[in-house]
């Protein structure tokens, strides 16, 4: 099993940061739909049926 050491923490809060800073900007209209559907996919969240999912 896979032991994630400092430098991973810190990589995994930075990523977690950007995508918590592009959503927000997304929800506040800065983002268009057609630029962060790629942001989202490549994040692990998907919609199929009107049901959200998050790959972890």
């Amino acid at each position: 099993m896979y032991i994630y050491d400092q430098h991973d923490k810190t990589l995994i809060g930075e990523r977690v940061a950007q995508y918590r800073r592009q959503t927000d900007d997304y929800l506040a209209g800065k983002i268009p739909d057609e630029v962060f559907l790629p942001l989202r996919l490549q994040n692990g969240l998907y919609v199929q049926r009107l049901a959200p999912m998050l790959r972890i």
